[in-house]
C-alpha cells in the first residue's frame, strides 16, 4: 500500500488572503480558511480587524524589535520572516524567523530563513518584513508597530504548504 506524502502534515486547503496595511496593527483575512492539522479538517471564519499576535508561539516571548537604520548615513536595517498559522480551535499564532541584515537599498544581504513551525500549527501565510535605512532603530516591533511605519515594509505570501524557503524578491 502506498502512503500519501501529506499523511500527518499540517496545511491549508483554502487561503485566507491575509492583509495587513495602513496606520494600524490589525490584520484581516477576506475568506474562510480551510486547514488541516494532523489529518483533521477544520475551518476559521474570515477575520476583520483582528488583533495581530505580539508574542512568538515558539518562544512565548514578545517579538524582538526589528532594528532600522534610523536615517543615519550608511546604516542599513534588518529584516525577517513571520509565519502566520492556525492551531486547533482556530486560534491564530505567529512565529518569527531570525533577523538578517539588509543592504542600504533594503535588499537582504543573505536570504532570510523560516522559523521552526510547531507541530500543532497549520501555516496559511508568511510575511517578509524589512526595517530599512529610514526605519526606527527601536520601534519596529511586530504586532505593535503600525504596518505603515516609516521605513517599514512587509510583503505577504498566502500559502497552502510552507515552501522550502521564503520568496523575497
Amino acid at each position: 500500500m502506498i502512503q500519501v506524502a501529506l499523511n500527518g502534515n499540517n496545511y491549508c486547503t483554502t487561503s485566507g488572503l491575509l492583509t495587513a496595511t495602513g496606520g494600524n496593527t490589525t490584520h484581516d483575512t477576506t475568506v474562510t480558511i480551510g486547514y488541516v492539522i494532523d489529518g483533521k479538517i477544520a475551518t476559521k471564519t474570515a477575520i476583520t480587524a483582528g488583533a495581530t499576535p505580539t508574542t512568538d508561539y515558539n518562544t512565548g516571548a514578545a517579538f524582538p524589535a526589528l532594528v532600522g537604520g534610523a536615517s543615519v548615513s550608511g546604516v542599513a536595517g534588518k529584516g525577517c520572516t513571520v509565519i502566520w498559522g492556525l492551531i486547533t480551535g482556530g486560534t491564530l499564532k505567529c512565529v518569527m524567523g531570525p533577523h538578517e541584515a539588509l543592504d542600504i537599498s533594503g535588499s537582504f544581504i543573505q536570504a532570510p530563513e523560516f522559523p521552526s513551525v510547531p507541530n500543532d500549527m497549520a501555516p496559511f501565510a508568511y510575511q517578509v518584513l524589512k526595517a530599512g535605512a529610514t526605519a526606527s532603530a527601536s520601534a519596529i516591533i511586530f504586532g505593535t508597530a503600525n504596518w505603515n511605519a516609516t521605513g517599514f515594509t512587509n510583503a505577504i505570501v498566502n500559502i497552502a504548504l510552507l515552501p522550502n524557503r521564503p520568496q523575497v524578491s
